[in-house]
């Protein structure tokens, strides 16, 4: 199992919208909440440029800046940690695969209580480019020695579908990071639920449980 973190298992896609918006004036530059929103689960390599058609190296710095103010307000969702306990006691690798930075994650596993409960986690700092390209899932299932045969995705966004799919593995969506139903399923994600609580009440019958039945 390889798992997203922001939108997914913590109720941050929100905060980091706020955290760009703000960034970006800082910096000089704008774009409206609603097009950053929809740009939240690309890395910062990739959403400065898809917003304003240009990189702006200092960008994610003042994101950092900006998002730091408003993480206390970031929390996990229901059941987040328990739906990561029931894939270990199923049998299945857990990997955490996020476009966050490092130490983003690491705070974002303590607001889980998942600390020891995964088997790897790959962040932006440790490949090129982030979501929407694979190679964040790509460099998970090698650190967590998962095969790709046998590999889902759990993701709130298109990007992370698209990153699933560029990968060749499957994924599951939620839709709490604030993408609908019909847009994952049309990008192609092979299940969709309303967040991890829901997946976690269903996982008997879900994808995920006949990939550790299989």
């Amino acid at each position: 199992m390889l798992l997203d973190v922001d939108g997914t298992l913590i109720d941050s896609n929100y905060l980091h919208t706020l955290a760009w918006s703000r960034a970006l004036i800082d910096i000089g530059e704008w774009a409206p909440m609603n097009a950053i929103h929809r740009s939240v689960g690309m890395g910062g390599d990739q959403l400065v440029a898809h917003l304003l058609g240009k990189p702006r190296d200092e960008a994610s710095a003042a994101w950092r800046t900006r998002y730091e103010e408003l993480s206390c307000d970031a929390r996990a969702f229901p059941f987040a940690r328990e739906l990561v306990e029931r894939l270990r006691d199923s049998g299945l690798k857990v990997a955490f695969a996020t476009s966050s930075p490092s130490d983003l994650l690491q705070t974002a596993m303590q607001k889980v209580g998942v600390e020891g409960l995964v088997d790897a986690a790959t962040t932006a700092d440790d490949v090129a480019s982030s979501k929407p390209d694979p190679a964040v899932f790509e460099v998970a299932m090698q650190s967590a020695d998962i095969d790709p045969e046998f590999a889902i995705a759990v993701g709130d966004s298109v990007w992370d579908v698209r990153a699933a799919r560029a990968a060749g593995i499957a994924c599951v969506g939620v839709e709490s990071g604030g993408f609908s139903r019909h847009e994952l399923s049309e990008e192609g994600a092979i299940a969709v639920y309303k967040d991890v609580e829901q997946l976690w009440r269903q996982l008997s019958t879900s994808p995920l449980a006949r990939l550790a039945h299989g």
